[in-house]
């Protein structure tokens, strides 16, 4: 037996296990490559990947460290004692390879890989091959039959509540953070918003950046539903919510590696909002060509799969096509979006009418989900939610029970970017704008990103400041100013 010794090395969700070349039990001299190991000890077995060290400063021979997520898995302390067998490839990699051949897979298929990937038993680049296999080519059946696999057992379960909503865009453009104004309304309202978030792998900043400026969104289960219960809406991290795994290992890959794709991310979404106990779901395709989908013929492609998947695992879908050519508020970065958010909440004069009139849109489409409301009523109701104060004051109460938190602070070192000419601006660049927002640092602090001053159509003077950029570190300032100086400002001024 060996002794467990914990390595504290995250390695983005793969499990990693140590042992020293001149290990006192297991012979060493014929493992040629990383190695797939089964640990015992612990209530239930934990598979990991073998690495091999010579320094006793990491483990010593008579020790198997393990990294921080292996270490975490089996439950025990420090110092235990542990045994260790070598185990084979995982058995549904034999899929994964006649996936890569091109075959349509079984819905045994998918959820054999799905369980693998739920254990452990794949590494990071396993789950790269599936990913890359899927991305490659896959069938409306296979899609319904991967987002089954991906909702698991885990379920949230909302009692006798015949409608819980939910809205998600498919695409994160720069300042569009409507989620947090609609959760706001529709709770005001009364219908339940449960809304589980994860990080953003795609842009500067996403709805659980923005909601984490406001508030706490590391909350469990069961302060989620009680919160849910008592405020009809929520906002929570889905690392922290224990439903979907596999998919969460599988997103981080993913995030890795940029190997999204539109049919892995249907899948996804679907299956996370079946397991977080969502009934009636608006999902926002923007268009746009620097958006994730450029052409409305992508769009109804999309929408018709969506609509397959959704129809068969029972989930009440409406889907609406929006345009995705500018970027949506005035702020781009975690703090500058909620600056929008509470500004609209709040009914300020200088709150941006495009995040405004979205974020009314929206929730006027989930509100006709009530069957009491009339076609056309929803939003009526949701600008009479927003003006009287109502969703404001039903927003705080959800801060405060989440854990409110104090302002964040916007970066100190700011930059103004000015018009060259005088003119009407034509274009701006979302993708263009939201990289800049990221080398100035969004996405990393909260106080950093972008502030517009205009939009597509205003007309603006030579010297008029288009844009201010906020960095809360100097490297990112100089960088970011750097890309500015090249010329590459991300509006079109004509």
């Amino acid at each position: 037996m060996l002794v467990l010794k914990h390595v504290p090395i995250r390695s983005f969700g793969e499990n990693i296990a140590y042992i020293h070349k001149d290990c006192s039990i297991y012979k060493i001299d014929n493992i040629k490559a990383l190695t797939r190991i089964e640990i015992h000890g612990g209530h239930q077995p934990v598979f990991a990947f073998l690495q091999i060290v010579d320094n006793n400063k990491i483990v010593r021979p008579d020790e198997l460290g393990l990294n921080t997520e292996a270490f975490s898995q089996t439950g025990l302390p420090e110092g235990s004692k542990i045994t260790l067998t070598l185990t084979p490839p995982a058995q549904s990699l034999a899929a994964v390879k006649r996936k890569i051949a091109g075959n349509i897979l079984s819905a045994k298929d998918y959820e054999a890989i799905i369980n693998d990937i739920s254990a452990h038993r794949y590494s990071n680049s396993d789950i790269a091959s599936f990913l890359v296999a899927v991305g490659s080519f896959v069938t409306p059946s296979e899609v319904l039959d991967l987002t089954e696999a991906l909702r698991g057992d885990q379920s949230l379960d909302w009692g006798n509540e015949e409608i819980v909503t939910d809205y998600h865009c498919m695409d994160e453009i720069p300042g569009n953070k409507i989620d947090l104004i609609i959760a706001a309304i529709i709770a005001a309202y009364g219908l339940p918003m449960p809304k589980t978030v994860n990080s953003t792998g795609s842009s500067c900043t996403g709805v659980l950046d923005t909601m984490n400026v406001l508030a706490n969104t590391d909350i469990d289960i069961r302060t989620f539903k009680k919160i849910v219960a008592e405020k009809r809406a929520a906002i929570a991290n889905i690392d922290k919510i224990e439903i979907c795994e596999a998919d969460k290992i599988i997103t981080a890959v993913e995030n890795q590696n940029s190997l999204t794709t539109q049919e892995r991310s249907i899948a996804s979404l679907l299956a996370t909002k079946m397991a977080t106990g969502i009934s009636h779901l608006l999902i926002d395709i923007p268009v746009g060509s620097r958006a994730k989908i450029k052409t409305s013929q992508e769009a109804m492609h999309l929408r018709k799969l969506i609509e397959y998947v959704s129809d068969m695992i029972g989930l009440n879908v409406d889907i609406t096509i929006t345009d995705g050519s500018e970027p949506i508020g005035n702020g781009i970065g975690a703090a500058l979006e909620a600056r929008d958010v509470m500004k609209v909440l709040k009914n300020k004069e200088d709150a941006p009418d495009d995040l405004k009139e979205k974020a009314l849109f929206m929730a006027g489409r989930i509100l006709e989900f009530d069957p009491k409301l009339r076609g056309g009523q929803g939003y009526l109701v949701a600008k009479e939610m927003l003006k009287s104060g109502k969703a404001f004051d039903s927003f705080e109460q959800i801060l405060k029970k989440q854990g409110k938190k104090e302002p964040t602070q916007l970066g100190h070192l700011t930059r103004d970017i000015v018009a060259d000419k005088a003119g009407k601006i034509a274009r701006i660049n979302t993708s263009l704008i939201g990289r800049i927002a990221v080398l100035a640092g969004a996405g990393q602090y909260a106080g950093a990103g972008i502030d517009l001053f205009h939009k597509v159509g205003d007309n603006v003077a030579v010297g008029d400041i288009l844009y201010r950029i906020y960095s809360c570190n100097q490297n990112d300032f100089a960088f970011v100013s750097s890309v500015i100086e090249s010329g590459k400002t991300g509006f079109d001024i004509e």
